[in-house]
């Protein structure tokens, strides 16, 4: 069994230096997990990513808390899931202290995009991995094309590319055979426990909050942020449009050119990108310090409780999916479809980090975002470069490289003036 020191410490690890969205963010669990310290096969890990996604939340917090689950149990599942999210969200919270005090500082600014330049090299080198260890066939490169075309392309909603990915991936994915017996069948009454265990922690304390506080702002974010929590089907890219539209222009919480700038924080420091609700939490409860610390504990608890919920409920169930040929072909096409995602946000995360600005123009059914050439931002060429030299040509790890391109970004953007 492996020490609860070596696995927190792993954990800790994962959170501290997942920067960059899902993407990054998965690469930097499978070198973990299954490359370095192999906990994992790959084959395990593959069909975790699969299950997350299709799951509400955040996928990779969610597959972190399988890891968790299946290295330590229970405690190991809430171990991992809440050091991947901690890390981040006392960034995230500080530096928006920062933001409400000062407002956005060049200096940070300058830092924060060494970091995204860095974030588009281990993007790419995540999306090379994952595309070689997932496509093994034409019909998983189809699959991958289609979902990344669906989304880019069209917008097809998120849940809509995975019901047709496991649709296909069941019919056309399967294994004519599996070979190793099943797994035991796995008793119902325990699932519902754990149904009801994890639903009354997520639940009890919003449901308290809002008694104890009810002419305040925190019954309306603790309402609000778990229903985003069960509709997130995709990650956090699938629910930005509609968190911000019901944030800035229904509640009033704050302005459009704050929600950008909440995004911004998240997009560069470590965690999910779903940590920018803690942003757009403390900022609905800012009229006081203790008002805004209050809505944003309120806000990381709603967003973040149900996920143990969807993996100490489901994570038992994933491994008999492996011995369920038409299950198994489901999920190796959404695994497949995964690839065609994580290229489509890696390529929405490039053209928002070289151009600074850009537009929607839709023809029919196509709808393509063209960025605005007048805002492109040749700092930000110059810094993936030299993050590609250090990541690839040195061999740096993300500890050494992303300080550096801190480092860079703000020495270089004190150079230019």
């Amino acid at each position: 069994m492996i020490p609860m020191s070596d696995l927190t410490w792993a954990f800790l690890r994962i959170g501290l230096l997942s920067f960059g969205g899902p993407a990054a963010q998965i690469v930097v669990m499978h070198d973990t997990l299954v490359k370095d310290r192999q906990w994992l096969t790959e084959a395990e890990f593959l069909r975790a990513l699969s299950f997350c996604m299709m799951l509400p939340g955040p996928e990779a917090m969610q597959l972190c808390t399988y890891a968790g689950w299946r290295l330590r149990g229970t405690l190991g599942g809430v171990v991992a899931g809440l050091l991947f999210v901690l890390p981040g969200a006392v960034v995230v919270g500080a530096l928006t202290s920062i933001y409400i005090a000062f407002g956005a500082l060049p200096d940070v600014q300058a830092a924060f995009l060494g970091i995204k330049a860095a974030v588009l090299v281990i993007v790419a080198l995540a999306l090379r991995r994952l595309a070689a260890k997932t496509l093994k066939s034409a019909a998983a490169y189809l699959l991958a094309f289609w979902a990344f075309a669906a989304l880019f392309v069209f917008q097809v909603p998120f849940p809509v590319i995975l019901c047709v990915a496991a649709g296909v991936g069941a019919i056309w994915c399967a294994p004519s055979d599996v070979s190793a017996p099943a797994s035991p069948a796995i008793p119902w009454q325990g699932t519902v426990v754990r149904i009801a265990t994890w639903g009354a922690v997520w639940l009890l304390p919003l449901g308290a909050v809002a008694l104890a506080f009810p002419q305040t702002v925190l019954p309306e974010i603790a309402v609000f942020f778990s229903w985003l929590a069960v509709i997130t089907f995709g990650g956090a890219y699938a629910v930005l449009a509609y968190m911000a539209q019901v944030a800035v222009e229904g509640q009033g919480w704050l302005s459009a050119a704050q929600m950008v700038d909440g995004l911004g924080l998240a997009e560069t420091t470590p965690g999910p990108l779903i940590l920018v609700t803690l942003f757009v939490g403390i900022m609905a409860g800012a009229q006081t310090w203790g008002m805004g610390l209050a809505a944003g504990l309120v806000t990381l608890w709603a967003t973040f409780a149900p996920c143990f919920i969807w993996i100490f409920a489901g994570a038992p169930y994933i491994e008999r999916l492996a011995h369920a040929p038409r299950l198994q072909g489901a999920l190796a096409g959404v695994s497949a479809a995964v690839v065609g995602v994580i290229a489509n946000l890696s390529l929405w995360f490039a053209l928002n980090v070289v151009f600074a600005g850009g537009e929607r123009l839709q023809w029919g059914l196509v709808r393509v975002w063209v960025p605005d050439l007048a805002a492109f931002v040749p700092l930000a060429l110059v810094l993936a470069g030299f993050a590609a030299v250090l990541m690839i040509w040195r061999g740096w790890g993300l500890a050494r490289a992303l300080p550096a391109c801190a480092a860079a970004g703000w020495a270089l953007a004190a150079i230019v003036g």
